[in-house]
């Protein structure tokens, strides 16, 4: 790979982690979900100064070409993502049926104090 090329990636790479890092800092986004994105970054930045680390790593998984590992590792990051996600979703939608079910019950309590 071209060293121009690798400059660049570094540079775009530090710069998005300095913006997931400012957004964790102003609680934009919560660490919980920004470490995947933080350690891809990393990763990439390792593989980016390092590129001959893929084509090894390719060949002693058995993956013909590195650029088939590369869509590999981001189709594992992908459903690694979704799964993350669909859980969080399903802890708030839990989480947002016992609150409706407290406020109801929350309601009806104050309705039967102004009865009395």
């Amino acid at each position: 790979m071209n060293i121009r090329i690798q400059i660049i990636v570094g540079i775009i790479v530090l710069l998005a982690l300095g913006v997931i890092i400012n957004m964790i800092r102003q609680k934009k986004l919560e660490l919980r979900y920004a470490l995947s994105w933080l350690g891809v970054g990393v990763a990439i930045l390792i593989l980016d100064c390092f590129p001959q680390l893929i084509t090894w790593l390719s060949r002693k998984v058995g993956i013909a070409s590195p650029v088939n590992m590369l869509f590999f590792f981001g189709f594992c990051f992908s459903l690694m993502i979704i799964f993350v996600l669909t859980v969080a979703i399903s802890r708030m939608s839990i989480r947002i049926k016992e609150l409706t079910q407290e406020l109801a019950l929350f309601e009806k309590r104050i309705r039967e104090e102004k009865e009395c």
